[in-house]
């Protein structure tokens, strides 16, 4: 008899999700995580000064709270701890000029709000959200579902009864729209453009790749309708929640285990052996990485088994854009220039849909990009436990960053080919300098600031290759049902009994922990 019924490589939240699941139905479930804490992406750290709690990577939680994992666990994940703070503000976009654009949680505010910038653009609003919120059942079901099954097949063969073959394929065509072409076509004002145009970075796609679009809508209709909600005390109390939970299920976490080796034998997977030689046996194996660490590492000794197809796709695989994050200790409130933007929880720094496109390009080849696109959180609105009375904190992520560092796109700061601390230093002053000149007094209130590049978050997470946090590119060719490979079936590989989740599998990145849950469903959950 096995030591355990599943074992779960890496805690990222669709480990987590999964170890939940399996263990509420006796399952006896081992989650081993390689460094010293759990969570993955879920991280809270005093990285600055004491008393001020940062969320190092992950921050908001709007896709969890609205994901099915959330309707299964979320009451079990409460009474753990799991505390969410919202605020009635989710996003908003400030423009060079101080123009800003506010989205509530509202729909007659916004479409008012959308109306006064633009006439028409806030029925276009309504009419946007209100779509998505009429194919709910179809389109979450076919993002978030199971698309290999007779689920899936069902859910299609329905939608061309009720569309029309031709129907049909018409949805599927406007679904594939780029952010652009969704934005230029729909609203009028510069404003409601560049409040929506920033987020299709947060999906991993840029404004010209196809289905930009679509996540647009999907992302809007979903802040309007939850918000962007921040987890009390910090994004590692998820994990802390999640532990407890796992834990009163009769299940088993490790910390400081780094598997070395998925043992293989027969072409089954029967357990893994630890960096320190010691081995565990399972009936299954779950792990929660990114493809080169799943097939390059804890399979290398197995991968002349492999099919000649995997190990094609392998070497196809792609990552994408890198991530850059940086964080502050404020003394005092934060004194926005413009009116209406302290208790919004996500307010991104861009001019519009070509800074856009032109700061993801510049990363994308390489490039510190001369404007960067600024997504700015203030968990502290949100959440005033986070830092001491009277104190602020901000949280910046810089989505478009490179993954291996060229040259400067402005062509004034020196770069050595990698991401060095005075090439780290000199982009946090470049993201400073923006930010600054939207804040009144803004460097006479820093008490501290802590800059992560791509190279920084890839050390403190392998899985995070070159800084990428959506495991990869998001593009169409390695999206749906072709994610990670284009020969790919839900979370299977080419060994039996060895199952694939995360970020790099369908349905992507994100805190929904949807990999988690779909194969914890399959497996008996």
């Amino acid at each position: 008899m096995a030591d355990h019924d599943h074992i779960i490589v890496g805690s990222g939240i669709n480990a987590l999700v999964a170890a939940a699941m399996l263990s509420a139905k006796g399952k006896r479930v081992l989650v081993l995580e390689r460094s010293d804490r759990f969570g993955g992406c879920m991280r809270t750290d005093e990285i600055t000064l004491p008393g001020f709690h940062h969320d190092v990577m992950a921050a908001t939680f709007v896709l969890f709270l609205t994901s099915p994992a959330h309707a299964a666990l979320g009451e079990d994940l409460a009474r753990h701890g799991l505390e969410f703070c919202h605020t009635p503000h989710p996003t908003a976009v400030l423009r060079p000029d101080g123009s800003s654009l506010v989205l509530t949680t509202d729909r007659k505010t916004n479409i008012k709000a959308f109306n006064a910038v633009a006439s028409g653009d806030g029925d276009r609003h309504a009419a946007d959200v209100g779509a998505i919120e009429a194919d709910a059942p179809f389109l979450f079901g076919l993002l978030g579902g199971e698309l290999w099954s007779w689920q899936t097949a069902k859910l299609l063969a329905g939608q061309a009864w009720k569309r029309g073959l031709r129907g049909l394929a018409a949805w599927i065509g406007e679904a594939l729209r780029p952010m652009r072409a969704w934005l230029e076509s729909s609203y009028q004002s510069e404003l409601a453009r560049a409040l929506y145009a920033p987020w299709v970075l947060h999906t991993g796609l840029t404004t010209e790749a196809s289905y930009g679009g679509q996540m647009g809508k999907v992302i809007a209709f979903a802040l309007e309708a939850a918000g962007a909600p921040v987890v009390k005390g910090g994004a590692g109390q998820a994990a802390a929640a999640f532990k407890s939970l796992i834990e009163k299920n009769g299940g088993e976490l490790r910390l400081n285990c780094d598997v070395d080796q998925i043992l293989v034998e027969n072409g089954r997977a029967n357990g893994v052996r630890l960096a320190d030689g010691t081995t565990i046996s399972a009936d299954n194996v779950i792990c929660s990485v990114a493809p080169g660490q799943l097939y390059r590492r804890l399979l290398r000794d197995d991968a002349s088994d492999l099919p000649e197809s995997t190990v094609q796709d392998l070497n196809t695989f792609r990552h994408g854009r890198g991530n850059f994050q940086l964080h502050y200790a404020i003394d005092g409130p934060i004194r926005w220039k413009s009116e209406g933007l302290e208790d919004v929880a996500l307010i991104h720094l861009a001019d519009g849909i070509d800074s856009v496109s032109k700061s993801s390009n510049e990363a994308e080849r390489g490039m510190l990009p001369e404007t960067p696109t600024i997504c700015v959180g203030q968990p502290h609105r949100l959440d005033p436990s986070r830092c001491p009375e009277g104190k602020s904190i901000l949280w910046l992520q810089i989505p478009d960053a490179p993954r291996t560092v060229k040259g400067d796109a402005a062509g004034k700061i020196a770069t050595s080919g990698g991401w060095d601390e005075a090439t780290r230093e000199a982009f946090a002053d470049r993201i400073e300098e923006i930010l600054a000149s939207h804040i009144t007094g803004f460097r006479e209130s820093v008490l501290a600031r802590k800059a992560y590049s791509p190279t920084d978050l890839e050390t403190m997470n392998i899985n995070l290759v070159g800084g990428d946090p959506y495991g990869g590119a998001c593009a169409l060719d390695q999206f749906f049902i072709w994610r990670p490979f284009a020969r790919s079936a839900n979370n299977a590989t080419a060994i039996s009994n060895l199952h694939h989740i995360g970020a790099s599998t369908h349905p992507g990145p994100g805190l929904g922990g949807g990999s988690g849950f779909l194969l914890a469903k399959r497996l008996g959950a």
